[in-house]
């Protein structure tokens, strides 16, 4: 068999578990739409037979060149956010695939690359896309954003009760001088929010700031929900779709997308207030399979990172899918 090329640094969450939630058939076709450094994908190439195939997407272009890696005709990447996925396999000539992997945010090498802007844990340029290529860095992002913009970002997406005083705050210092620098951002961050108790001491008080910020600049919650639903009429009947979250915000879109597809009636209220029996509703397109899965406390010893990291698994039935799919999926982002 091929080789799968060398094992990246980065340690991928939950590994054995998402190998097996995914059913892997050796002749299958899958998608690991959040390729990252490869930990997923090369699990994924030892499973399957000569005769399956791997398609892996990713806009960060630093995990393009690391895809470069695996020399196994087997494999394909592509460079693209995954709510391209649709577009990316009818590129492919690829009409149904046997499984859909979505590992979120951010990955190690992206936060510990200084000049990536990622983390307040170092000082580096205030960019936190993972396309640097594309869109508005976080820098652009603070220096043109109103204090109600700044306040509901780092409400909604930070989950900041201090996101007002952290908003006025960053709106005053930028009138000294442009916030350009991961170092700059966090000590205004710090100043606003002072000494008051955290309830948590040993999240850095930029934390959440910085995290509002990142998916602000990625779309990340918008993305999610635009590609979940367009993932299921890719999958084969059986196929998995496996998600991989890392906060509430992202978990609670993928737990009510997936609640919301397994309902047998197609997820229409006007259906589920009329006196049908269940049997005779349209059956769900998706089914939920077992609960959430969290890691073990040996993975979290090993990797603090996996700590919040919650993968959630949902299987394609044999239903049709409704000729206005997804209508009535709200994601909730707000």
């Amino acid at each position: 068999m091929p080789h799968a090329g060398h094992v990246a640094s980065h340690v991928p969450v939950l590994l054995g578990e998402t190998v097996a939630a995914l059913a892997l058939r050796g002749d299958g076709i899958y998608v690991d739409a959040t390729f990252g450094r490869g930990g997923h994908s090369r699990a994924i190439l030892a499973a399957l037979s000569p005769h399956g195939r791997l398609v892996a997407i990713d806009r960060d272009p630093q995990a393009e060149t690391a895809a470069g890696a695996i020399a196994d005709p087997r494999f394909v990447f592509r460079r693209a956010r995954f709510s391209e996925l649709p577009q990316v396999l009818a590129a492919l000539a690829i009409a149904r695939v046997d499984g859909v992997l979505l590992d979120l945010g951010v990955s190690s090498p992206q936060l510990e690359d200084p000049a990536r802007g990622f983390s307040f844990r170092f000082d580096g340029p205030l960019d936190m896309r993972m396309d640097p290529t594309r869109g508005e860095s976080a820098a652009g992002f603070v220096a043109r954003a109103s204090i109600d913009e700044l306040t509901e970002v780092i409400r909604d997406y930070g989950e900041e009760r201090f996101a007002q005083s952290v908003a006025r705050a960053i709106a005053k210092a930028r009138e000294v001088r442009p916030i350009v620098s991961t170092r700059q951002l966090a000590d205004v961050v710090a100043q606003a929010i002072g000494a008051r108790t955290r309830g948590d001491w040993r999240q850095d008080p930029a934390a959440r700031t910085f995290q509002a910020l990142r998916i602000a600049v990625n779309r990340e919650l918008e993305e999610l929900a635009t590609t979940l639903p367009a993932a299921v009429p890719l999958l084969e009947h059986d196929g998995r779709l496996a998600v991989i979250s890392f906060h509430s915000l992202e978990d609670r879109i993928v737990k009510r997308f997936i609640a919301w597809a397994s309902r047998p009636f197609g997820g229409d209220p006007r259906l589920a207030r009329m006196p049908i029996r269940e049997r005779a509703l349209p059956p769900a397109p998706l089914v939920a399979i077992g609960r959430a899965i969290k890691p073990s406390d040996t993975e979290i010893g090993a990797n603090p990172r996996a700590r919040s990291a919650v993968l959630r698994v949902a299987g394609r039935t044999q239903a049709p899918l409704p000729a206005d799919w997804p209508r009535g999926f709200d994601a909730g982002l707000q």
